[in-house]
């Protein structure tokens, strides 16, 4: 029992009792006695109201969360001064903390981590458009209502993006056990240090603990600067390669190699939600309400329920399971220290792939090449191989690859190659969006493009090489991350005619 129960505060908020407590203030649960219902009054300490610098960041809470409306935030309702204490009263959010879930359960269900990741996302996107920038994003900030609705608060650190913050460089803001590099070495923050925090929430979400342990929270600061992450398909297979690669994506070093804004991570997630709950063919927990409020193009594609299951669902789901199934495999086999994966040239390391990744591409012919063996490619193992078809005459058209769908998105520094057919020449080539579409059957390169070139919308990122049994082809890192890698193939090795890709890998 706080001795502030039965206080009023404001002539209008009654102390109840105390619900939470932190370095700046407390947090009580009152009754607004003029319309009769609960709110949470935040209430500054007397002594931390004397500093300037705690007043001004409580009152800047205020103003920044008073400026936004959204309901995957806690909204504010009132602010003032109570006896030289500033207070902010919230909408009072009967529930847990994200947090205390993920202790009392453990980690979540797949599909409900995206889920309440999604909501997450949707709330900072409106902090963002509104230019604040939370800076504190964890799960103790994240409150889930009597719904099962994520809720972002706790905008205490907060700044806006179009002034200086108060917290002098070199000094670390946030929680260490989600901060980011940027973050954690007093640099500038913007929006990537929140999307770095939420990946790193979903990690939590998804293994049941944080990426990082050590002695102390400076320790733990420095693992986020130096350390990868742990990879989270290795403490728990079935997170499948598509989600995965979004956190991946999240809790880049480098703030230029994360998404740009929430709204481009929002639509990952979306979509990676929908495959997780046509996988499955179910949801649990939140993600079914989520899933309703999905926009139409990821939500056509969950297939859920009796009344639209079918051969179609049926299908579909078969396939996709297979195709998981074949992943996880893929995923043992490397740990086991069978193929190509077990190692890593130094300095590198592999960047996550679907198992169905790989594309044959034949602009130039008759749009197949293979296509149903293109998993093999990716399946960890060497003694098995794609193949494309055989020219007996030399390839006779621009020229023939694999297209490796990296979604949502990656900045790879080389394409690593097993091949049991070396010395055919090839180059590597990016392109983002859409897959440049094929020019059709028998079509030849088009626009008096070169015959060694690829139809327009590819970006060519390294020379033509012979390659090697076993070859590591270096990139001209993009700017931004590229979807989609090609090996494009232009000329076959003169006792060989087809080419053979026993493993590929995109290295970052």
């Amino acid at each position: 029992m706080s001795n502030l129960d039965g206080t009023l505060i404001g002539e209008r908020y009654r102390l109840e009792t105390q619900v939470g407590s932190g370095g700046m203030s407390t947090v009580h649960r009152a009754l607004d006695e003029k319309l009769q219902r609960a709110v949470a009054v935040k209430l500054m300490h007397t002594t931390t109201a004397a500093d300037a610098d705690h007043l001004e960041r409580f009152r800047r809470e205020a103003r920044a969360v008073a400026s936004l409306s959204n309901p995957n935030l806690v909204g504010v309702i009132d602010a003032g001064e109570e006896g030289g204490r500033p207070y902010i009263v919230l909408e009072y959010i009967d529930g847990e903390t994200l947090k205390a879930r993920i202790r009392r359960n453990g980690r979540l269900e797949v599909s409900e981590a995206v889920a309440y990741a999604i909501e997450i996302a949707r709330g900072l996107t409106a902090a963002h458009a509104a230019g604040i920038v939370h800076r504190d994003v964890k799960p103790q900030n994240v409150l889930i209502d009597a719904d099962g609705r994520a809720k972002v608060t706790d905008f205490g650190i907060a700044r806006s993006l179009h002034e200086d913050g108060l917290t002098a460089d070199g000094r670390v803001i946030g929680t260490t056990d989600y901060v980011s590099p940027e973050q954690a070495l007093g640099e500038s923050v913007g929006r990537e240090s929140d999307i770095y925090s939420l990946g790193v929430v979903l990690f939590e979400m998804l293994t049941g603990r944080v990426p990082f342990s050590a002695d102390n929270p400076v320790a733990v600061a420095m693992c986020h600067v130096r350390n990868p992450m742990p990879d989270v398909r290795a403490l728990r297979p079935e997170v499948s390669a598509t989600v995965a690669s979004i956190l991946d994506r999240c809790t880049a070093k480098d703030p230029a190699e994360r998404y740009p804004n929430f709204e481009a991570l929002t639509a990952d997630l979306e979509a990676a939600l929908a495959l997780e709950a046509s996988r499955s063919g179910q949801a649990v927990g939140q993600a079914t309400s989520v899933l309703e409020s999905l926009p139409p193009q990821a939500r056509d594609k969950v297939h859920l329920g009796a009344s639209r299951r079918g051969p179609r669902l049926l299908w579909t789901g078969g396939l996709i399971i297979l195709l998981a199934a074949l992943g996880v495999f893929a995923w043992s086999g490397l740990h086991r220290g069978t193929g190509v994966r077990g190692s890593s040239p130094a300095g590198l390391g592999p960047i996550r792939l679907a198992s169905e990744a790989a594309h044959p591409y034949d602009p130039f012919g008759d749009s197949t090449e293979h296509n149903a063996e293109s998993i093999l490619m990716l399946d960890g193992d060497p003694n098995t191989a794609w193949a494309s078809e055989s020219y007996f005459s030399g390839l006779q058209k621009g020229g023939v690859g694999v297209a490796i769908d990296a979604a949502p998105g990656a900045r790879a520094a080389a394409v690593e190659i097993r091949t049991s057919t070396p010395g055919f020449t090839a180059s590597i080539w990016t392109a983002n969006g859409q897959l440049p579409q094929n020019n059709g059957p028998n079509a030849g390169p088009a626009g008096g493009a070169p015959a060694s070139d690829p139809p327009a919308g590819w970006s060519r990122v390294s020379a033509p090489q012979k390659v090697t049994a076993r070859d590591l082809v270096r990139i001209a890192k993009p700017t931004a991350p590229q979807r989609w890698y090609l090996i494009w193939v232009t000329a076959l090795a003169s006792d060989q005619k087809q080419v053979k890709l026993n493993e590929v890998r995109l290295l970052r």
